[in-house]
């Protein structure tokens, strides 16, 4: 409207429909081909690309309107000469050109779904929101209109991150000495969930799950907390009251989530006790509903300040059963870990309420599982959708839900549950469940067929090539999937961690990005309430690198149908991962937790090794070897290089699977499994770093091909330095 109270009324009659479509196109899905921005090296244009039928019609009669839209002075010294005029506007790729576009079938019929690659694998980028934390466990908002976030470390600390990314020196929480957990790899217990109160920005309570330790006896722990008077950023150490504690025969299988639904009650999501195979009665504690494990209980804590800590809802479903404990809403599972509640569509809010939960299976299958009041969900008759306790599977009274997913061990080992996209800023998501597998460190998606009501699964990749080349996003994450998180705007995050261990500093947050298709701008802007901050900030400074070049892609294991039954074994890909740590001891069993596909196997004896005896020549300038533990490594270890006659390290700043396929490639090996960094396999401090930056397409014969920084020039230390997995067999 500006711009057309500036326009005649012969051009206002003939060139204001032209004009508000040219302004238009900045909100199009194809935005971004057509203002040419998804080439960084190019500047982004001013006038949307046109098609040259189009141009000529609007330079006859309209071309004043561009001296409005655009202030480029070559396409306003070009007015007058139609032919260079259309040319300076028209597009390398005419099937993008506007208002062709609008019809071309090719494109429109995929308007609306996430890019995918050649073999249907979603893909999205990611930004770094939050880094250097201890195995973050869970990331939750207050939703009180001041967007901030907060993140708790297993260790017992939860931090506060205002709406600018600055985190606060002050702990919004640290009960870290009361926390049961060790550095242990793999140690499933610490503190696991926070919640906040719905009513929290009137009453102040926070509710929070942990493990601890009483007289010689483990438990589990759900408190409540309130906000410190003087500070709004700070919880009041002394306010804790002790809602529940529930004895744990075992150390693993602790669950760990707590949730309030739509309703205003309580959930919390107990795991069935540990050990393998829920041992414990003639069922097992998840089908004894006289037990307060492996289940989904739902408690009243509102109005609780005086009398009992909580009530048992009016509708709870076993409240009438004199065998049941009244807290029982859901039964019948093993650890669920990272559950959720549906926003529901952002117009029409279908699927409002529902709660999808992942749960961790035992030596065979992973299954995401939406709960329901009453229902049981069969551990440890079935795993997955096939049966774990034949005799218990048989038995007709068992009348079990099946999961709406189930995928197995090639896949990933240890399900962590996520969200139902109802964001803004990604619209091609809404309504995908994006979860992921902490040990295999997939990212996976379910669609739900509202004509089947089947669920159709696709992978997640990190984009490549050009699709996350924009400023600030990244296409490579840590591998352990440890919790997934909505921020109040219901954006999606994902929490993972190189080493995860609770006392490891290397845990991240990532924002889960879609570049396909972005909502208009402005759209999604919001105004956060102020927050009076009296601790120092600490400002945000993003470590991980976008990587230039994606590996080759390895065959991927094709989506399984859930109702079909048993899916076929087929070969994973792996991730699209940097920066893996070790394997950890797997939350979810006490079997083995060594990597899929086991160590691989060291390179064949040369022919040094054969009887014969040979002079050592010096190795030549790139030559790479593995050093672990003070010795050389076959398989894996810390990446040394030689460079002008001396050996040295490698700085993880930029280091992914590229460059560890080159390195493994050079040892002899032809898959590399991971590319590792903090020293995974321990300090070179002897030597000295070398390369730094290290960005390869996986294609070059040595590091040296590959882009990096001047040899001996970095801004690092041996903390960081580079290591790889290779191995002879595709894993």
């Amino acid at each position: 409207y500006r711009l057309s109270a500036s326009l005649d009324e012969r051009t206002y009659a003939a060139c204001a429909g032209h004009l508000q479509d040219l302004l238009c196109q900045e909100c199009s899905p194809y935005a971004a081909h057509l203002y040419d921005a998804e080439d960084p090296s190019t500047p982004v244009r001013t006038i949307p690309g046109l098609c040259q039928d189009y141009c000529m019609q609007v330079w006859q009669n309209c071309r004043s309107i561009f001296r409005s839209l655009s202030a480029d002075p070559e396409l306003i010294a070009l007015e007058n000469n139609m032919a260079k005029f259309c040319r300076y506007l028209s597009l390398e790729d005419t099937d993008y050109c506007f208002p062709h576009l609008l019809a071309n079938q090719n494109l429109n019929q995929n308007l609306g779904l996430v890019t995918a690659d050649a073999e249907g694998c979603l893909q999205l980028c990611l930004v770094e929101v939050a880094n250097g934390l201890r195995n973050p466990v869970a990331m939750v908002h207050a939703n009180d209109g001041t967007h901030r976030f907060f993140i708790a470390e297993q260790v017992g600390l939860v931090w506060t991150y205002l709406p600018d990314g600055s985190r606060l020196e002050k702990p919004f929480l640290n009960i870290s000495e009361a926390v049961l957990t060790s550095p242990w790899e793999g140690d499933e217990r610490g503190f696991l969930c926070i919640v906040f109160h719905p009513k929290f920005k009137f009453n102040g309570k926070v509710y929070v799950y942990y493990s601890v330790e009483v007289r010689y006896e483990e438990r589990i722990r759900i408190s409540e907390f309130r906000i410190s008077p003087a500070d709004m950023n700070s919880l009041d150490h002394g306010s804790e009251r002790i809602i529940l504690e529930i004895e744990e025969p075992a150390s693993n299988h602790n669950g760990g989530e707590l949730l309030f639904g739509d309703d205003g009650y309580l959930y919390i999501f107990t795991g069935d006790g540990g050990m393998a195979g829920d041992p414990f009665g003639t069922f097992g504690n998840a089908q004894n509903k006289s037990a307060l494990l492996g289940k989904v209980l739902r408690i009243d804590v509102n109005n609780n300040d005086r009398g009992p800590v909580y009530r048992i809802p009016p509708d709870n479903p076993f409240v009438s059963d004199p065998a049941a404990r009244p807290e029982v809403y859901a039964y019948g599972v093993r650890n669920m870990w990272r559950c959720s509640f549906d926003r529901g569509d952002p117009h029409t809010k279908e699927g409002k309420g529902r709660l999808f939960c992942g749960d961790v299976g035992q030596n065979k299958y992973e299954e995401v599982d939406i709960v329901e009041k009453g229902k049981n969900y069969g551990w440890r008759a079935r795993e997955g959708f096939s049966c774990y306790d034949k005799k218990l599977c048989t038995n007709s009274s068992l009348d079990d839900v099946l999961p709406i997913y189930a995928y197995p061990h090639k896949m990933g080992k240890s399900v962590t549950g996520g969200y139902v996209y109802r964001g803004c800023e990604s619209p091609n998501l809404n309504g995908l469940y994006i979860f992921g597998d902490f040990m295999s460190g997939r990212l996976m998606s379910l669609k739900e067929d509202h004509a089947t009501g089947e669920w159709q699964y696709s992978e997640i990749c990190m984009g490549t090539g050009q699709t996350c080349m924009f400023p600030g996003l990244i296409n490579n994450y840590y591998q352990y999937i440890i919790s997934f998180a909505e921020d109040e705007a219901g954006e999606l995050y994902f929490l993972s961690t190189g080493v995860p261990s609770a006392t490891a500093p290397h845990g991240v947050v990532y924002k889960v990005v879609d570049t396909s298709r972005t909502a208009p701008p402005g759209k999604c802007q919001v105004e956060p309430s102020p927050v009076k901050v009296k601790s120092k900030r600490i400002p945000f400074v993003p470590k991980e690198k976008f990587i230039m070049k994606a590996p080759t892609a390895h065959p991927r294991l094709k989506s399984t149908t859930p109702r079909g039954g048993d899916p076929e074994p087929q070969t994973p890909r792996p991730p699209a991962v940097a920066g893996a740590g070790r394997a950890p001891g797997d939350r979810s069993r006490t079997a083995s937790t060594a990597e899929p596909g086991g160590r691989a196997p060291g390179p064949g004896r040369g022919a040094e090794e054969s009887g014969q005896r040979r002079r050592k020549k010096p190795p030549g300038d790139g030559a790479v070897r593995l050093m672990r533990r003070g010795r050389r490594g076959r398989a894996r270890g810390r990446v040394e290089v030689f460079i002008h006659g001396q050996w040295g390290t490698v700085c993880d700043d930029g280091w992914g699977l590229p460059a560890a396929a080159v390195v493994c490639r050079q040892l002899g090996f032809p898959y590399a499994v991971r590319a590792t960094k903090k020293a995974e396999f321990g300090q070179g401090t002897s030597l000295r770093i070398l390369l730094d930056d290290v960005q390869c397409s996986g294609q070059e014969r040595t590091l040296l091909e590959c882009s990096h920084a001047d040899v001996g020039t970095h801004n690092c230390s041996h903390e960081e330095d580079a290591g790889v997995v290779c191995s002879r067999e595709e894993v």
